[in-house]
């Protein structure tokens, strides 16, 4: 069954401009798609006409009929005075009504014992049952919690909320509306990581259709059966996530490049076969005229076709200054509250150069403030921090601020980065600031485009410390993989805030995870600590199963129970290495989620072994 069908829509804001340009594609019933195309090509456009918000210029738009929709980047205005409760209250209001009608039903049949009144009343109590009339509270806990919204932020204000917690509490209220089509429209930009995973979680586990636009290439891989990309107004499809998606799209390209070069070759040869044509036509034969004309018609038709472009690549590099000393930063107990709240106590931390680190943890728990630390802005309560004396440090914060919002984008290289106007040009051309672009003024840039500058300026420093927080967070994918191409390059000490899973198995080497109050320091890979992390809940679940078991009898040993023993302990020898060799192959395979998955699937296996064999080992023992 198809739920949703759309058929040559065609959009414009402006005169002679279509951004939706005769787009067609189809949705079955119960289908995960990821939406695909660079900033500006239509995508939440399309969300908006597909909801009902907006309307369109021509084609056909067809919902199935009695199916429900929902947005999430239309955050609705609600009545004055209401909190964050009453919002998600809101999703079950069709729930309250029955129960409404129920209660007057119920006063009425203190008089009233006819039998249409009691029907009423069964129906209206099998359909309070079966939509979940008695799990609400549950439903509502369940969602909030998983979605990172405690019980102080429930009882807010709604309009005191700032725009990311308000899209999370929306998202929330969607969720539990059991709305049969979701249209999530950048649903991680404001999660943590341990949202973000149950969303994933439950996106997986949704028997409506999904389509979402996402810049976050884990969760489109995590997420996406297939996905549709809008090139030019129009749809192009790829079967499969974002991995599959980069790797058709290259081979398409490659493609389409051998039949372009294959074309001009052929365009060659029949010009120069039409100019013999006519020369020979003149010499007599008026026929080869013909032929020639001909000729020169599929010319025509050959010289039209455009030289397919690749996504331009990012070409400048950040300019590094050698490091040397044993230490980069120290960290000794250090603490940090603000009021009663503790962010984190006695910390201690030790940094040498050219270590990749990626600082995770849920959103508040102090990942900024830690940074700040270092940075010099703030002032720890207890402890002090170090950086070693040939350290030259650059930070990207999250908010990017300019010293003059009015200037353009040269004239702020040109005071801000001391640079000849060429140097300038060129450096911001690399980060894709070109031709009339270059004379915006900064105060009028994207947060993205914002992120690139700042960037952009950071790379002509001679650094040995670069601090990102958030670095991807406002940038779309093409924007992505320019900074992930600029930092592959760069060698020195490299700390960075993220939630972008992705950018963390790309780049980090090391992991603090922030977590009441404490660090967890992991040296591995953020594949091999979400490893470490699963094996660790497992090992605890374990002893606290066995912890709840009674001491069973003591038996009498068997007689093979020593080779029973030894063989046990080769084998869990052999399922240990195993597992080493699964966690060389995560490095080796960091960029390539498809294998990573493969891999973790393989490692969850051998893991239920490891447990199995450690159990008869004890058993045995």
């Amino acid at each position: 069954m198809t739920d949703i069908s759309v058929n040559g829509l065609v959009k414009s804001f402006e005169l002679g401009k279509n951004i939706l340009d005769g787009l067609t594609f189809d949705v079955t019933e119960g289908e995960r798609i990821g939406i695909l195309g660079h900033n500006g090509c239509g995508k939440t456009t399309l969300f908006r006409i597909l909801s009902g918000e907006l309307g369109y210029d021509d084609g056909d738009v067809v919902i199935a009929s009695g199916k429900r929709i929902g947005l999430i980047s239309q955050i609705p205005v609600y009545p004055e005075g209401w909190t964050t409760e009453d919002v998600l209250r809101d999703a079950h209001r069709s729930l309250y009504a029955i129960s409404d009608r129920l209660d007057k039903l119920a006063q009425r049949m203190e008089t009233d014992y006819s039998e249409a009144l009691l029907r009423d009343y069964d129906r209206l109590s099998e359909d309070f049952r079966r939509l979940g009339g008695y799990d609400m509270e549950h439903s509502r806990n369940r969602v909030a919690n998983g979605l990172d919204i405690p019980p102080s932020m429930r009882e807010q204000l709604f309009d005191s909320l700032s725009g990311g917690e308000r899209t999370r509490v929306n998202l929330a209220r969607l969720i539990l509306e059991n709305t049969d089509i979701l249209l999530l429209d950048e649903p991680t930009n404001h999660l943590d990581l341990r949202a973000t995973e149950w969303l994933e979680d439950y996106i997986l586990h949704f028997r409506g259709t999904v389509l979402a636009i996402s810049h976050d290439r884990f969760f489109l891989d995590r997420i996406a059966g297939r996905c549709i990309e809008i090139n030019e107004g129009r749809a192009e499809f790829y079967s499969g996530g974002y991995s599959f998606y980069v790797e058709e799209r290259q081979r398409r390209f490659e493609e389409k490049l051998k039949k372009y070069e294959k074309d001009q070759a052929k365009l060659e040869q029949l010009t120069r076969a039409a100019a013999q044509m006519h020369l020979w036509a003149f010499m007599g034969n008026d026929k080869l005229h013909k032929r020639a004309f001909s000729m020169e018609k599929r010319i025509e038709k050959l010289s039209r076709t455009e030289r397919p472009q690749e996504a331009r690549k990012l070409t400048a590099k950040f300019s590094a200054r050698d490091f040397s000393g044993d230490e980069v930063l120290v960290c000794e107990g250090i603490s940090k509250s603000f009021g009663e709240k503790k962010l984190f106590s006695d910390v201690e931390l030790l940094v040498s150069g050219r270590e990749r680190i990626a600082l995770i943890g849920d959103n508040g728990t102090g990942k900024s403030t830690l940074v700040k630390l270092i940075m010099e802005q703030e002032l720890p309560d207890e402890g002090w921090l170090y950086l070693g004396p040939s350290v030259r440090k650059a930070y990207l914060p999250q908010i990017i601020e300019f010293s003059n919002p009015g200037r353009n984008l040269v004239d702020t290289m040109l005071y801000e980065c001391r640079c000849q106007p060429q140097e300038a040009r060129d450096r911001l051309g690399a980060f894709g600031f070109r031709g009339e672009a270059v004379f915006t003024e900064v105060g009028a840039l994207s947060g993205g485009e914002k992120s690139r500058l700042r960037l952009c300026m950071l790379m002509g420093s001679d650094i040995n410390l670069l601090i990102l927080d958030e670095p991807t967070n406002h940038l779309d994918i093409a924007s992505r993989e320019w900074m992930e191409d600029a930092l592959s390059d760069y060698p020195e000490a490299l700390l960075f805030v993220s939630h972008d899973r992705y950018f963390i198995e790309k780049f980090a080497t090391r992991i603090w995870h922030l977590e009441d109050g404490k660090i967890t320091d992991y040296r591995g890979s953020y594949s091999e600590y979400r490893e470490y992390v699963r094996r660790q809940a497992v090992f605890a679940q374990n002893i606290k199963t066995e912890q709840k078991k009674k001491e069973p009898p003591k038996k009498k040993p068997q007689p093979n129970a020593d080779k029973q023993r030894v063989r046990l302990e080769r084998e869990i020898e052999r399922l240990e290495e195993k597992l080493s060799d699964l966690d060389r192959l995560s490095a080796e395979f960091s960029s390539d989620y498809q294998k990573l998955m493969e891999l973790d699937e393989e490692k969850e296996s051998i893991n239920e072994k490891l447990l199995e064999a450690y159990e008869a080992w004890e058993a045995l023992s």
